[in-house]
Order: C-alpha cells, then sequence, then structure tokens
C-alpha cells in the first residue's frame, strides 16, 4: 500500500473529499460532521445495555439536536486550538438558508459550528481529537442526565 492509499484508509470509506478540509464551504463540513458525529453516538448508545429501538432514537435525538451540540460546544470551546476556534467561527457564520423548526437562530448556528469541526477533524483525519471531544460531550450529557 503506497503513501496515498494509506492516507485514504484512514477515512471510513474510500470517498476522500475532492477539496482539502481548509478549502471547504463550512456548510459541507457541518453535513458531513452531522453524519458523524451521528454515528459515533449511535455507536455509543449501542454500547449501553438498553437497546430497545424506541429509546436509542429517543437517546439519540437528545444528544444530536441543536441545544445539546449548542451546549456541546460551550464545553468544547476553552479547550480548542486557534485553528479549530477558526473552524468554529466560519461554521457558525455560515448562512446555511434555513433554520429548524425546533431551534432557535442562535442554537442553530452554534449546532452548525458543532458539526463543521466535526467534519473538518474527521476530514484532517484527527480521529483521535474528534474521540477526545466526542467523549467529553457524552461524559457532560451523562452528568446531566443521569438516568437516562
Amino acid at each position: 500500500m503506497n503513501s496515498n492509499e494509506e492516507k485514504e484508509a484512514e477515512y471510513w470509506f474510500s470517498y476522500p473529499p475532492a477539496k482539502k478540509p481548509q478549502l471547504m464551504n463550512p456548510i459541507v463540513l457541518a453535513y458531513i460532521g452531522d453524519a458523524i458525529y451521528e454515528v459515533a453516538i449511535r455507536q455509543y448508545l449501542i454500547s449501553q445495555p438498553n437497546q430497545r429501538p424506541h429509546h436509542l432514537h429517543r437517546q439519540a435525538t437528545q444528544y444530536v439536536s441543536a441545544k445539546a451540540q449548542c451546549k456541546f460546544l460551550g464545553l468544547w470551546m476553552p479547550l480548542l486550538t486557534e485553528e479549530e476556534q477558526d473552524v468554529v467561527r466560519q461554521g457558525r457564520n455560515a448562512k446555511s438558508g434555513s433554520v429548524p423548526k425546533n431551534a432557535d437562530v442562535l442554537e442553530y448556528r452554534h449546532a452548525t459550528a458543532f458539526e463543521c469541526l466535526v467534519g473538518f477533524l474527521y476530514y484532517n483525519k484527527q480521529m483521535d481529537r474528534l474521540q477526545y471531544l466526542i467523549g467529553l460531550a457524552i461524559e457532560q450529557f451523562q452528568q446531566e442526565n443521569p438516568k437516562t
């Protein structure tokens, strides 16, 4: 395997992005970040003992809501590098064209920034960093919701 194949093998699938993450539209990074974060949360929930489908779905929506992502981003901010803070700023300021019915504009922008950072870390193959930050979010959620 040559070095390019080794790098590409680090993605979940062999479809690397067409552009470097630093050159990608923040909304595009948020698009992949949303999916990556959702899979991480689902994998975490499936690792827990209660695996009834309805329970899994209800739990997952609590982790992936705009409100939760906004809160988790607040937890992460003091820990972010300057480059990561720039990505968050770009994601927060990006214009997506719509806001979901169940989130206010500020929460939605912060959730987009959260997802943008997740996508950026994924496409930069910073998996340890990504796992660390998502682990912090899970820990915070568990501390605030001990019965769930």
